[in-house]
């Protein structure tokens, strides 16, 4: 495992997204404990939740306590592991997610999230999102807060964009440790966000980084092929799918092709691609089986060439 950095902590260079083992189509408890455990078995020390990560309208926190269950049933030593959280989002029975920034309301999430997790205090807690009704530095007012009285250690923020990382920058300094947009070869709307946490500093963790590749958890069950033989195992699991599917861009054909030239599967590449677009970058896809993130894992081991590089960014228009 190759390890980056977030703040000052060393982390695995890939993450386990939490998400899809509290949302709809979510595992039975066992395979999402074992999803968990085959994560730290393969060098994972970075899992990513939140406290909206659950059924609609049904036990909030879920993902939290599936998370911090997992991780006291561990047989091994969890003591480099960093959980990080998010708070500000919410899902009502009617399956949208709502967005909450009030200072009140985050500070209130985040005793809630350290309750759920039991501990001392959140290594990494994140606002999910903006909130549009509420100044944005009156949320990240709430951030510093919440560090200053010890119960966060980093503070990081989602969803946002330049100048928002610039202001929460000015505000919290270097305890401000990362930035956490959509990224993937699909989607490529964060570059600016990316050069600017590299030049700040900042971890920058790509969620749904499978994009094109795969499907996300946000985009429903994947349409898997009934031949279940290729891409290292990966089509028969729920959380990937093995091409780019209908409406997905054929320039991504280029990851499958590099795959099949190196034994490994498409998701491995991508991963491996997105490492390579800059060290700030620390992925974390999701996972439903154990099988599909010891495959993610893997690509933390992956080293791409150079010409390989150059052929993927050219196959996305980079």
């Amino acid at each position: 495992m190759r390890y980056r950095t977030v703040g000052e902590l060393r982390v695995s260079a890939v993450g386990l997204g939490a998400m899809p083992l509290s949302i709809e189509g979510r595992p039975d408890e066992g395979r999402a404990m074992a999803t968990v455990h085959a994560a730290l078995d393969a060098g994972v020390t970075l899992l990513d939740t939140a406290d909206s990560y659950h059924l609609p309208g049904d036990e909030p926190g879920h993902n939290e306590r599936l998370v911090a269950r997992a991780l006291a049933t561990y047989g091994g030593d969890t003591a480099d592991v960093l959980v990080t959280t998010k708070g500000g989002r919410g899902r009502p029975a009617d399956g949208s997610w709502t967005v909450t920034g009030s200072p009140r309301h985050l500070k209130s999430a985040a005793e809630a999230s350290l309750k759920r997790l039991g501990v001392e205090a959140i290594g990494l807690y994140q606002l999910h999102k903006p909130d549009p009704a509420v100044p944005f530095e009156d949320s990240v007012g709430a951030l510093r807060d919440l560090l200053d009285e010890g119960k966060i250690r980093y503070a990081g923020i989602s969803n946002t964009d330049t100048g928002r990382i610039r202001l929460a920058h000015a505000i919290l300094g270097d305890r401000l440790v990362s930035v956490q947009n959509q990224y993937s070869p699909a989607v490529r709307d964060s570059e600016p966000e990316l050069r600017l946490c590299a030049e700040l500093g900042l971890a920058f963790l790509p969620w749904s980084p499978l994009g094109g590749i795969s499907r996300s958890s946000l985009d429903g069950p994947s349409r898997l092929p009934s031949d279940d033989s290729g891409d290292s195992g990966r089509s028969t699991r729920p959380d990937h799918a093995t091409g780019p599917g209908p409406g997905h861009a054929t320039s991504f054909d280029a990851f499958h092709a590099v795959a099949r030239e190196r034994g490994v599967s498409p998701q491995q590449v991508c991963l491996a691609w997105l490492l390579a677009r800059s060290p700030v970058v620390v992925p974390i896809p999701g996972a439903s089986r154990p099988g599909t993130i010891r495959d993610s894992a893997g690509a933390a081991e992956l080293e791409l060439t150079p010409e390989e590089v150059a052929r993927l960014d050219a196959a996305v228009g980079s």
